[in-house]
């Protein structure tokens, strides 16, 4: 009966959220980029349900020099979840009881806070919760990284340097939204590279494009040859004859992908300096120009040889994800 009055609570005041005229009402989420609350009895994480939802969205991040998870979760037992993890930026609710008739999970926004995202899963036991839990897996790790991009696209636009925007639209059509902070390291007449860079951390942009010629400039080993002869010649590395290439050791990621009315294909791995030590994450993200005449590439990159990298990545990665032609 407790749980089912936790749960009665929780519907009630998603509900009243609404009533309440949505998110302009609401207070600021809290937490750190990356996080995720979930709220969960002590019995359900230690067992099967827990083992389940951090095998989905504590597994290793792809793609990155060294193992950090997908996000991290912060467990808080049911009775311990109070008004200060309410409005926490990602939650998700396992919630298991004899009650409930049927497997439910509903994903929901600005339950408590604003920009919020909340998933419950309300299940009659473990073993239904574990089930749901791993037909759902891509669906949770979409819907958690499609929220932290979108908070990141926002704070881009919300604090845009307009200057680059124009300046990347007059050579290629369109362009990102870069945030405050960001700067014009090179322009030519078809490479561009901007950059945010502190003492120890550099998250770069490149834009460029490339001839192209048939279907066979979007296949993996295509692309990186591309990538390789145009950085080879536009990003020096810090010694003479150094300069940006790719580890060819790993195979890279490649998928297509569906996003804000644009079909493109990405590509992520690993970057090095030739005849150094520097490297880190990448990730490409390759389509054709209006005219299609030329395939135009935006590469989100990270160097922060003394911090966890996926963050920094992460907000790199959605200023590509914010392109528009104009």
């Amino acid at each position: 009966m407790k749980n089912f009055n936790f749960l009665l609570l929780i519907i009630i005041g998603s509900l009243l959220a609404s009533c309440k005229g949505g998110p302009k009402l609401m207070p600021n989420i809290s937490g750190k980029a990356g996080e995720i609350v979930v709220v969960i009895s002590k019995g359900d994480w230690e067992s099967d349900p827990g083992i389940a939802i951090r095998s989905v969205l504590a597994q290793e991040h792809p793609y990155l020099p060294q193992r950090e998870p997908l996000f991290t979760l912060i467990n808080i037992p049911e009775n311990a979840f109070s008004n200060i993890f309410q409005i926490h930026r990602n939650i998700i609710i396992i919630h298991t009881g004899v009650n409930v008739k049927e497997p439910t999970i509903a994903y929901q926004e600005n339950v408590w806070a604003a920009p919020q995202t909340v998933v419950t899963i309300s299940t009659a036991n473990a073993k239904d919760a574990v089930d749901l839990i791993n037909r759902e897996s891509d669906k949770l790790i979409n819907v958690f990284l499609q929220a932290e991009r979108n908070r990141n696209i926002a704070n881009a636009k919300k604090y845009e340097e307009r200057g680059l925007r124009d300046v990347v639209t007059a050579t290629f059509g369109g362009s990102p939204y870069f945030p405050k902070g960001y700067t014009l390291k090179k322009r030519t007449d078809d490479f561009i590279w901007i950059s945010y860079e502190t003492t120890y951390t550099i998250q770069g942009v490149f834009i460029y494009r490339y001839p192209f010629r048939d279907s066979s400039d979007f296949t993996p080993s295509r692309i990186l040859e591309i990538r390789n002869e145009v950085l080879a010649r536009n990003v020096p590395g810090p010694l003479e004859n150094t300069y940006m290439t790719t580890n060819m050791t790993i195979e890279p990621g490649f998928r297509w992908v569906k996003y804000n009315k644009r079909t493109f294909a990405e590509l992520k791995s690993l970057w090095e300096v030739q005849n150094d030590f520097m490297g880190g994450p990448f990730v490409d993200h390759i389509f054709l120009d209006k005219e299609k005449k030329n395939l135009i590439i935006l590469e989100a990159f990270v160097y922060a040889p003394r911090y966890d990298k996926r963050n920094y990545l992460r907000q790199v990665e959605s200023i590509i994800y914010s392109f528009e032609f104009f």
